[in-house]
């Protein structure tokens, strides 16, 4: 019987590491041209995040030393607001900043995407093109672990939400 074939085993196919005579050969005049149209587009759309990034940094700081300055001015006119507003103040501003600095990663391989299509076009150098998909690669995988994460997140924080509202009856 250990002759015979396995019906319920997977498929399988013949992988083939070998590439024709040059790469950007296989590649219709259409495919780089359009190439070619969104490489600046996706510059335009990495230089945005990257200015993106730096104003949502720039607005955690701002949020956080605002709250930090009004708890403490709270605390000296006697209000309410107190040392727990200033904290909640600073970890909103941490946050901005966190969220910040998370941005820079996909603004950068946007950026670098458009950046080596271009370099691509004109040289027709084929390590251009493969480091152009390394970058959209790690682009999607980025945020394909960012959505994990996020929707790891969610039943921890609507348990969270629930042990809140309960023991604030």
């Amino acid at each position: 019987m250990s002759d015979t074939v396995n019906p319920w085993q997977s498929p399988g196919a013949e992988v083939s590491t070998e590439r024709g005579p040059g790469f950007s050969q296989t590649l219709s005049v259409t495919m780089v041209r359009y190439l070619k149209e969104a490489a600046p587009w996706l510059r335009f759309v990495g230089i945005l995040s990257f200015i993106g990034c730096g104003f949502t940094v720039l607005a955690g700081i701002i949020v956080a030393i605002s709250m930090a300055a009004s708890a403490e001015a709270a605390e000296v006119l006697g209000a309410s607001l107190g040392i727990a507003g200033g904290l909640v103040g600073i970890a909103m501003g941490f946050l901005y900043v966190l969220i910040g600095a998370l941005m820079f990663f996909p603004a950068r391989f946007i950026y670098n995407f458009g950046a080596k299509i271009r370099n691509f076009t004109l040289s027709n150098a084929e390590q251009d093109l493969e480091d152009a998909f390394k970058n959209n690669k790690s682009l999607w995988k980025f945020y394909g672990i960012l959505s994990i994460i996020s929707l790891a997140l969610v039943p921890v924080g609507l348990i969270t939400a629930i042990v809140i509202a309960a023991t604030s009856l």
